[in-house]
């Protein structure tokens, strides 16, 4: 009996010990400062999704601000929407970059990311009103300060990162096609997501694609099992497992030689809204793969479209500007775990072996990418 219970308490103190171990061993990592912009537009909580893995990533890797050697802190550290407490009250702030302040902003940081620029809507903002696609904007968008300052910074050859739907509605035209021309892609006008069920009775579902859906092909919408809706303007393509896919959630695929830089895994599952671009003379890094049958192909050809386009393109010239085509940075990770080594080895926890748990982008994909890439750009920065 005594002997069992020794065991037990054995176990029990290494379970104890294990988060000990791992916090100090984050704490004993090297800083490393890189003074980076957020741009978040997009906050409608108060658990800021839209980039706090990003900030996550930047912790854990012990990534600080150059000022105090302090992390960065995801309630506080961007630009763009904040939500007010209590958030019953609806009230909100806004944390903008000035046109004067874009010269200094540029001179003194090392890197900016757009994490989403879309912003803010009524609807969003307004719990418990019908669904719209285009309801009244309460704030976002990519504006003319938000273009000057990654001109400012690709002028500098500073490290940019921008995401998803940085081109499209609500973002002028004006502002979206110069954007796009600094960044040397061009982006189609088709934005997509999956969906696990395309029943209209599904929570939250957006039901404004029915709409398109039956003013475009004068019928009504029968899907009702897992797919992708592709969307531009008035036009709508909708891919339904075992009709036009085979298997419903698309993939990130990378080619071994950027597997092996960024040490992220050659296929992941991606759940969240992608666009589809023109990378141009951009080097692709990982494309979206979207499984589709001889009917979806048929499908896709139709309206100009492939299964395949770029995931991550990069500038081929100075290497230190991305186009991520995806909805990469929303992703709800407990911020507690940031200040833990070695957290990812919880597999089974976090995320599972199926090549199907979207939860395998986050832990797989985006945190190895994100790290490569400002890991790299931190060594360039300090080389003697």
């Amino acid at each position: 009996m005594k002997k069992i219970l020794l065991i037990v308490v054995i176990i029990l103190a290494i379970i104890f010990a294990l988060p000990v171990i791992n916090l100090i061993r984050w704490s004993a990592q090297a800083k490393k400062p890189l003074d980076i912009i957020i741009v978040d537009k997009t906050v409608p909580t108060l658990e800021r999704e839209h980039h706090k893995s990003f900030d996550w990533i930047l912790t854990n890797e012990r990534f600080v601000k150059k000022e105090n050697n302090s992390s960065y802190s995801y309630k506080k550290d961007y630009y763009g929407f904040y939500p007010q407490r209590p958030l019953r009250d609806k009230k909100w702030d806004r944390n903008d970059y000035r046109l004067t302040d874009l010269i200094n902003l540029a001179e003194k940081n090392d890197a900016i990311y757009f994490t989403d620029t879309y912003g803010v809507f009524f609807n969003d903002w307004f719990r418990g009103i019908n669904k719209s696609r285009k309801s009244r904007k309460i704030y976002g968008g990519l504006n003319n300060n938000d273009f000057l300052l990654l001109k400012e910074m690709k002028d500098r050859n500073k490290l940019i990162i921008m995401e998803y739907n940085s081109f499209d509605y609500p973002t002028a035209q004006f502002e979206s096609v110069r954007t796009q021309e600094k960044l040397g892609i061009i982006f189609s006008g088709w934005t997509g997501k999956y969906f696990s069920s395309l029943d209209t009775t599904v929570k939250d579902f957006p039901v404004w694609m029915t709409t398109m859906y039956r003013k475009e092909y004068k019928k009504p919408w029968t899907f009702t099992k897992a797919g992708i809706v592709i969307l531009k303007e008035k036009d709508i393509v909708v891919l339904e497992e075992g009709k036009q896919l085979k298997n419903p959630i698309p993939q990130i695929i990378t080619d071994g030689v950027s597997t092996q830089k960024y040490g992220v895994v050659p296929s992941v599952a991606f759940d969240q809204w992608f666009d589809i671009i023109d990378p141009l003379q951009n080097a692709i890094i990982s494309k979206f793969k979207l499984d589709t049958t001889p009917m979806g192909d048929s499908l896709l050809v139709n309206n100009a479209l492939l299964n395949e386009f770029p995931a991550v393109v990069q500038d081929p010239a100075t290497t230190r500007t991305y186009y991520f085509s995806g909805d990469f940075a929303t992703y709800n990770v407990p911020y507690w775990s940031s200040r833990f080594k070695h957290i990812e080895k919880l597999k089974g926890i976090l995320f599972s072996d199926k090549p199907d748990d979207t939860r395998r982008f986050f832990w797989l994909y985006y945190r190895p990418l994100i790290n490569g890439i400002f890991s790299d750009y931190y060594a360039s920065l300090n080389k003697k």
